[in-house]
């Protein structure tokens, strides 16, 4: 069997596209909390308007309208009543019969896989999702260049971005990429950054680092990890090496940025010079 095909779907497992059919600790998930469950309750003091209220929370004041459907933009809130206040700006909407997370995504002007870790990352399309009311991202710019997760160039064996899926006939979204190598080869930080996270997810072991500039890398199916949550590492340093028990194996990579919706995926070739000739 080919290595693609070989390791197609456990990328997919590491990437949040197939459900495992167990929960990680909170502490451990690298999936955020589902925004719906995130939304608070505010009881309205007297004097308090919309645009207060909005304001206190970082919230556009249509944001509390579309969460609060009986509220009035006009007349005063009612002093005592509760209102739902939800994480970031957005609206709740209903899913319809036979409505995916690429129709929900192309209907509102967003995208499938922000849509799909903003809910929790959920095996089942629930009845009702969080649309986040804009993608304002904190993003580096496409100069920013990254140094090559592995200690050897290889070959890339999954791409960044929407790919058919090896066993139903659909395409799933991969935010991330797979880089082929060998067990114990070296993975190396790709810039200076802080560890923001060394533990399991989705089964294989994973190190999350955070640069300047809004930016993030994460790199999994690690067989150990050389540093702790909070250690300082600079480019090039070994973080850990790649597990697998047999001649080849991959390291799976992300890269991503901060927002105000979480940390979105950006397309890894963005940042590595030496995916240029393979894509």
């Amino acid at each position: 069997m080919h290595v693609f095909q070989r390791f197609y779907k456990h990328v997919l497992m590491l990437a949040g596209m197939i459900p495992l059919g167990y929960t990680l600790a909170a502490q451990a998930s690298l999936c955020p909390e589902p925004a719906l469950d995130q939304v608070i309750e505010h009881r309205i003091e007297a004097g308090e308007t919309l645009s207060t209220v909005a304001a206190q929370y970082g919230l556009l004041p249509a944001t509390l309208l579309a969460m609060n459907p009986t509220l009035s933009s006009q007349a005063p809130l009612p002093a005592g009543r509760v209102i739902e206040v939800p994480p970031f700006n957005g609206m709740v909407v209903q899913v319809g019969s036979g409505q995916t997370w690429q129709s929900l995504a192309e209907r509102h002007g967003t995208r499938a896989d922000l849509l799909f870790e903003v809910n929790g990352c959920p095996s089942v399309l629930p009845s009702q999702v969080f649309i986040p009311g804009s993608n304002r991202t904190v993003v580096a710019t496409a100069s920013t260049s990254l140094a090559y997760p592995l200690s050897i160039a290889t070959r890339l064996i999954l791409s960044y971005g929407w790919q058919p899926h090896p066993q139903r006939d659909e395409l799933v979204f991969n935010s991330g990429i797979a880089l082929a190598a060998a067990p114990g080869t070296a993975v190396v930080a790709a810039a200076d950054g802080t560890v923001a996270f060394v533990g399991e997810s989705n089964g294989t072991l994973m190190v999350v680092v955070n640069h300047r500039n809004g930016l993030q890398t994460r790199y999994g199916n690690l067989a150990q990890a050389e540093f702790a949550v909070g250690d300082s590492v600079s480019q090039g340093v070994d973080l850990g090496t790649v597990a697998g028990s047999s001649t080849e194996s991959f390291l799976y990579f992300e890269v991503r940025t901060n927002s105000t919706e979480g940390w979105v995926a950006r397309d890894p070739g963005l940042y590595l010079a030496e995916l240029e000739l393979q894509r």
